[in-house]
């Protein structure tokens, strides 16, 4: 059943075709039994490392990181997908090519089809286990009193956007059981009064949409999201920026070759990718 249900959702994310999403070549099960996934390899860090290490991000910074996951979650929901752990150690900052602060959003291992309302399906997503990370797992998936969709995924993402702003999570508590319970009672305050920077009242106000605790309360969708973001009296986080920024912090990510390593004496055989059927 474990396995089937791997490859149920590894099907479901290498159906996604968003630049944004992250890539899935190949995947099936080793002779002994592992399952594998064969995906693209990324060049960047992800979001909880980049807070971690640099600080706080600023407005126009998460918004432009907001914008991209946006993208690639609308792509999923549209296809009746609900990724369920969005955080920021599944949304990686990349250098594509030339471009950087190129968002990823990867791991879709607890992605949920909103309808397969089958019996086996059911059994596969196993809904009587609740799966996620505390603090970034909408009220109704904690409590599960009520169905699980898309604005679950929202509702995560505003919990990251509050992280990238504040350098620090909505909800806080010494265990899971405490942060599951902050995160379904407590409002969260506003971001603008834990940043050092200016962020507009604007921005308190999407994140703060996305924290609902009711998602009738939340953005209807990721476009509907996307949208609002566009309209944000924010700066734009220019494409000079970023490179500015890269080569300041990450220069040796910005150097050609990175990713090379060293062929085996021999070794001549070449590589090849498969797609799955989907």
């Amino acid at each position: 059943v474990v396995i089937e249900r791997f490859r149920r959702e590894a099907r479901a994310a290498a159906s996604l075709k968003c630049p944004h999403t992250i890539e899935l070549y190949d995947f099936g099960t080793a002779d002994d039994g592992t399952f594998y996934f064969v995906m693209e390899l990324l060049n960047g860090l992800d979001l909880r490392e980049l807070v971690g290490r640099y600080g706080p991000l600023g407005a126009p910074r998460t918004v432009h990181f907001l914008k991209q996951a946006c993208l690639s979650l609308a792509e999923a929901h549209e296809r009746g997908l609900v990724h369920r752990d969005i955080k920021p150690s599944n949304l990686v900052a990349c250098r594509m090519g030339v471009s950087v602060d190129y968002m990823k959003v990867l791991d879709f291992g607890l992605v949920k089809s909103a309808k397969d309302e089958d019996s086996v399906g059911r059994d596969l997503t196993s809904p009587d286990v609740t799966t996620g990370t505390p603090a970034y797992m909408a009220p109704e998936i904690a409590v599960g009193d009520t169905p699980v969709d898309h604005r679950a995924d929202l509702n995560a993402l505003g919990c990251v956007a509050f992280g990238m702003i504040t350098g620090r999570d909505g909800c806080e508590g010494p265990t899971p059981i405490a942060v599951h319970t902050n995160h379904c009672r407590d409002v969260p305050p506003l971001p603008s009064n834990l940043s050092e920077t200016a962020i507009p009242p604007q921005l308190d106000q999407v994140v703060l949409d996305c924290l609902a605790k009711d998602p009738a309360e939340r953005p209807e969708s990721a476009l509907d999201l996307l949208g609002r973001l566009n309209a944000l009296p924010v700066e734009r986080w220019s494409a000079e920026a970023a490179r500015k920024w890269w080569q300041l912090h990450l220069p040796e990510r910005m150097m050609e070759g990175w990713e090379s390593a060293p062929v085996e004496p021999g070794a001549s055989e070449e590589t090849r990718s498969i797609r799955p059927e989907t």
